[in-house]
């Protein structure tokens, strides 16, 4: 039979082995703090790229619903506003001072390079336009050809 000193030395034992020291819950909590540093840090940037990727497709979209617009013209209605805006901006394109205007760029094209200058915008093509959709003031555009 064990004696009543040897049962309360075996229970302070046990009971002390049965949790966590404050030393070992200091350790847990400093870990998880500086993990949680890097994890967080990825999700902004991620969050922050959502935000960016929000905004170019929401341009991208403008884009090209303005060249649907145009490209929808009837050709000799696209001609007319090439011969007047020689090289300007059209008539087509968003009125000043609009947020991220829309400027519709139309050019004659020649596509077959006829005139052997390897230019596509010296020469001419009947029944060929370049159309050129841009936001103002940014390097996002769309082109495309238009053909009679």
């Amino acid at each position: 039979m064990r004696h009543a000193s040897n049962i309360s030395t075996d229970r302070r034992r046990r009971s002390r082995q049965a949790g966590f020291s404050y030393v070992e819950v200091l350790v847990a909590t400093a870990l998880v703090t500086l993990s949680l540093v890097p994890a967080l840090e990825a999700l902004q940037t991620g969050v922050l790229g959502s935000t960016t990727h929000e905004s170019v497709a929401v341009i991208q979209q403008r884009l090209m619903a303005k060249m649907g617009e145009v490209l929808a013209q009837p050709f000799a209605d696209l001609e007319s506003a090439e011969f007047v805006a020689a090289g300007a901006p059209t008539s087509y394109s968003d009125a000043p001072g609009t947020p991220d205007r829309r400027l519709v760029l139309l050019s004659r094209y020649d596509g077959n390079n006829a005139d052997a200058d390897n230019d596509p915008f010296t020469g001419t093509d009947d029944g060929l336009l370049w159309v050129r959709v841009e936001i103002e003031n940014s390097s996002r555009a769309l082109e495309s050809l238009s053909t009679r």
